[in-house]
Formats: C-alpha cells, sequence, structure tokens
C-alpha cells in the first residue's frame, strides 16, 4: 500500500516538471502603443491689429564734444576751465606765454610805423621826380614785407591761446597753471548739451525702414518715460561685419534724466497692419534653411513652411504660408511626423 502511495506521488510530480517546461499562452493583446492618437494642444489662427516694431540698442552721445588741446608747446600761465560750467564761444580758456612773441610783435609793429613814413616821402618825392620808380617800389615792397611778418605773429600768438569753439560745459580739467604743454596734452572735454544725438544700428532687414526724418521712440535705464528723437541721418552702407545700418537722430527736448553716454532702448516702429497673423513662437519649428509650423489638416498633421516677420514677446509673425482660421500645433512637436492622426486636449482661439 506505502509503496503504491509513493509511485503515484511519484509520477504526479514528473507529470508536473513536464507541464512546467511548456511555453506559456500568450497574454490577449490590449493594444498597441504606437497606435494610440498623440494629444496636442492648438492655436486657431486669426488676424488681428499690430503696430509693427523692433526693439534696439542705442546710446546718446553730445550733440558737439571735442577734447581741448593747445597747437603748441608752452607754459600754462593763465587757466578759465570751470568745471561743469557753461561758456560762450570764443572764450578764453587757457593762455600760453607769449612774451617773446609779443615782443617781436611790437619791434614789428615799430619797423611798420618806420616804413610807413619813409613811403609816404617817397610818394612826395617820385611826383616830383626826386627818386627813381625803383626806390619808390622798394619802399612799398619793405611795408608789405613788415605787414606780412606782424600777421605771422599775430597767428602765433593766436595759437598759444585756447577758446571755446562752441556753447558748451566744461568737463574735468586735466592741467594747472604752470604746466609745461604740447599740442597732444588734453586739456579739458567741451560737450552742447543743449542738443543730444542718439546713434543706433539698424539690422539690414530693417534697413529701408529708416531714413533721414524718421521717428523713434527711446527710454533709459532709471526712467521708464518715452522720449522722442528724430534720424537726421544714414550711413550710406551695410556694415560688412555686423549686417548693420549705422542712424543716428537729434533728441528733441533735453530731459535731465538724458546723460551723454547713457544706454537707451530704442523702439522702432515698421509699420501698421490690421490683419497680421501672430502664432506662438513655440510653434515654429526652426529648419537649416527655412522655418515651419505643424497645421492640423482633416484631422492629420501636415508640415508647411512660412516665413516670418516682426517678432513680439510671445509671438511672430506668419507672412506666408497658412490663412486665418488654421490650427496651429503648440506642442507636441517633436513627436509628431506628417500624417499623423491628431487629438487637441486645449485649442486657444
Amino acid at each position: 500500500m506505502k509503496k503504491t502511495v509513493l509511485l503515484l506521488a511519484f509520477f504526479a510530480f514528473i507529470a508536473g516538471m513536464q507541464c512546467s517546461n511548456k511555453p506559456a499562452a500568450p497574454a490577449p493583446a490590449t493594444g498597441n502603443k504606437f497606435n494610440v492618437t498623440p494629444m496636442v494642444e492648438g492655436f486657431v489662427v486669426k488676424p488681428i491689429e499690430i503696430t509693427q516694431a523692433i526693439s534696439i540698442s542705442g546710446t546718446l552721445i553730445p550733440f558737439e564734444e571735442t577734447v581741448l588741446m593747445p597747437e603748441v608747446t608752452g607754459r600754462v600761465i593763465a587757466l578759465n576751465l570751470p568745471e561743469g560750467r557753461l561758456v560762450k564761444q570764443g572764450t578764453l580758456l587757457v593762455k600760453l606765454f607769449d612774451d617773446d612773441l609779443q615782443a617781436s610783435l611790437k619791434k614789428s609793429q615799430t619797423q611798420l610805423d618806420i616804413a610807413v613814413q619813409t613811403q609816404k616821402r617817397q610818394n612826395e618825392l617820385i611826383k616830383v621826380s626826386g627818386i627813381s620808380q625803383s626806390d619808390y617800389d622798394q619802399a612799398v615792397l619793405q611795408v608789405n614785407s613788415i605787414n606780412a611778418d606782424i600777421d605771422i605773429l599775430k597767428v602765433q600768438i593766436r595759437k598759444t591761446e585756447v577758446r571755446a569753439p562752441f556753447d558748451g560745459v566744461i568737463g574735468l580739467r586735466s592741467v594747472s597753471v604752470g604746466a609745461e604743454v604740447t599740442p597732444g596734452t588734453p586739456l579739458a572735454t567741451i560737450r552742447s548739451t543743449q542738443q543730444l544725438k542718439l546713434d543706433f544700428s539698424v539690422p539690414e532687414k530693417y534697413s529701408s525702414a529708416v531714413k533721414p526724418g524718421t521717428k523713434v521712440k527711446f527710454t533709459v535705464q532709471g526712467d521708464d518715460a518715452p522720449h522722442d528723437a528724430t534720424v537726421m541721418a544714414t550711413e550710406e552702407g551695410i556694415d560688412v561685419t555686423t549686417r548693420n545700418l549705422k542712424a543716428r537722430a537729434v533728441v528733441k527736448n533735453k530731459d535731465a534724466a538724458l546723460k551723454p553716454g547713457a544706454f537707451a532702448n530704442v523702439e522702432l516702429e515698421l509699420g501698421h497692419n490690421t490683419s497680421a497673423l501672430m502664432v506662438p513662437t513655440q510653434a515654429v519649428i526652426p529648419q537649416e534653411r527655412n522655418k515651419q509650423l505643424i497645421i492640423a489638416k482633416n484631422g492629420k498633421a501636415k508640415f508647411v513652411t512660412v516665413t516670418t516677420g516682426v517678432r513680439q514677446a510671445s509671438t511672430v509673425e506668419v507672412l506666408d504660408g497658412i490663412s486665418a482660421g488654421d490650427t496651429i500645433v503648440t506642442t507636441g512637436l517633436l513627436f509628431l511626423k506628417p500624417g499623423t492622426d491628431l487629438k487637441f486636449s486645449k485649442v486657444v482661439q
């Protein structure tokens, strides 16, 4: 009896081992994950009214600015450089030692007086044929020669003076009385601050929008109030390095907040479009040579090549490739291929 039970248990164990070696039956299919329609978000394109403008960097500069330097070498004997003060055009600012030139000038003026008296006497004598014509011509030549020497001395004396070239404010002076200066020595800077200029560069793409008379607005750091300026001139060509066009504008109203050298944020208005097609910037797919958008066409993804225009904070203008009413895909762009079925979880109207 015991042997029979043992044999039955042994055969049952062998049968179990054989059953365990059989391949398991495949689980029922629950669906292919690659066939699942992706969930994306969309944006319905509609024409809107926008002011086309770009924001570029600029710099405020004085209307006139120059570094004052002497024309000759000499010693400073007088200074009139009121730092931070306005001086009028022609004001004597710096005087160099010129006693030697002044002495030479007095000598030449004395010689001129004698030569003029001689010429007068010779003029009376030639009327009665008391002297020859050549003697009279020599007297006239002497007067003219001394006058020329006096003119040269006066020019040399003027070179010992530094005068204000225009109405302006004197900056910080760099010399004191008694200093020896040369033609390359900077004395101070004078700036005309009654008006300011605004220098900025425009990308080549928008260069046609800038010309003399164009109105621009700008702001400076620490002052959010907009200021007006008018373009006075542009360069005749595009800079080959930066591909920008340099422009210069005149600031209309001089405000206390505007300082020469300050950074300016310039807003250049390019035009007014009443039917611009704007799309979210994240919807644009940059390619090597162009840009693309994905639009929903009969429930499937369609890739279209587009041309973009003015860019704003979160949207960009599309010039061609789409029409008003098209639904643009804005999320899941990396997982879509042409012809992929689309299912929108959210559509922004």
